[in-house]
């Protein structure tokens, strides 16, 4: 008899855990926060702000995107590093956050360690563009510039240590020409510089640029791509004319490290959904944005290929920081 009483004492205690987890409240019960480590109005805050309406309706919960520009994405990175680990903190990152680990001494966060993949969103292609009232409309015309005596040219950049910075370093180095870097924080506002003419030059998003392209408004010295772009097959690459940059812009989503794994495969679903939907799919077809969608693990290992890259690219051209 006290056995059998022990036994079922035993298999209600079993049953518990299981108890628990099924009474355990619903995730998530609150509205998520989406970092974006740069001003509104450039690719990875627009690609953030496509996917955060329908991850929100996947989930339940709305998606709140809070823009955290400064230091190159440091300021905003170190911030979706030390939130809570519960899955209602992300951070949507871009080419900086691979640069960061090899150009920025004493980062505050270790990216490899600190923060853990959830999935590639998106990637766009970048042009190199020019004020009208430069004269520039070729890299002929910009090596030619170049050599004037007293020439000051200069050219901005989405911040230090961005994918423009580095386009624009390999740019400086192989045509062997004087270029001061400008960084900004975030394309929008070197952008607008651009457009003013306060900048000579500047690498960036082709969705961005395009209309002032088109407009006449900023001159498009050539695409920074391996091969012509199907989104402006008319344009020349910068290849073409002798000098082999090649520059893009991607971006993806990060999560605490000690994010239970649950909850990251639920938001790569969810991320996965939202960029499979008509809405998404039309806008990235519209902005010429190239769709990256994948596993948590296709993730990190695009990650480390890009740290390992991109050092190469900062030792060989001796970039700091400060260029």
């Amino acid at each position: 008899m006290k056995r059998r009483q022990s036994l079922q004492a035993l298999g209600a205690v079993a049953l518990l855990p299981g108890l628990a987890w099924a009474q355990a409240p619903a995730w998530p019960t609150r509205p998520l926060k989406l970092i974006v480590p740069f001003p509104p109005g450039g690719t990875t805050d627009l690609v953030a702000r496509l996917v955060a309406t329908p991850m929100a309706n996947g989930l339940g919960q709305p998606v709140v995107v809070d823009n955290k520009p400064g230091a190159g994405t440091v300021i905003g990175v170190d911030a979706g590093a030390k939130a809570a680990p519960d899955g209602l903190t992300l951070t949507c990152v871009a080419n900086s956050f691979c640069v960061n680990q090899t150009l920025v001494r004493n980062l505050p966060y270790d990216g490899l360690r600190d923060l853990r993949p959830v999935s590639l969103m998106g990637q766009s292609e970048h042009v190199l563009a020019s004020h009208p009232g430069s004269g520039i409309r070729t890299i002929a015309d910009l090596r030619a510039a170049a050599q004037k005596p007293g020439a000051r040219l200069s050219y901005a950049s989405f911040g230090s240590g961005t994918s423009a910075h580095l386009a624009g370093e390999m740019l400086r180095e192989q045509m062997g020409i004087e270029l001061t870097h400008i960084p900004y924080k975030g394309q929008a506002p070197a952008l607008n510089d651009l457009l003013g003419g306060q900048v000579t030059l500047m690498f960036g998003n082709w969705p961005e640029f395009r209309g002032h392209v088109q407009s006449g408004k900023l001159v498009a010295l050539g695409m920074a791509t391996a091969r012509r772009s199907a989104h402006a097959p008319e344009l020349a690459t910068l290849a073409e004319q002798g000098v082999a940059v090649e520059s893009n812009s991607w971006n993806g989503l990060l999560v605490p490290a000690a994010t239970p794994d649950a909850l990251v495969q639920r938001l790569n679903a969810e991320l996965r959904r939202a960029l499979d939907t008509p809405a998404v799919r039309e806008a990235f077809a519209k902005g010429g944005i190239s769709s990256l969608a994948g596993t948590p693990e296709q993730f990190g290992a695009f990650i480390q290929s890009e740290i390992s890259r991109y050092a190469q690219v900062i030792r060989s051209a001796r970039i700091s920081a400060d260029s």
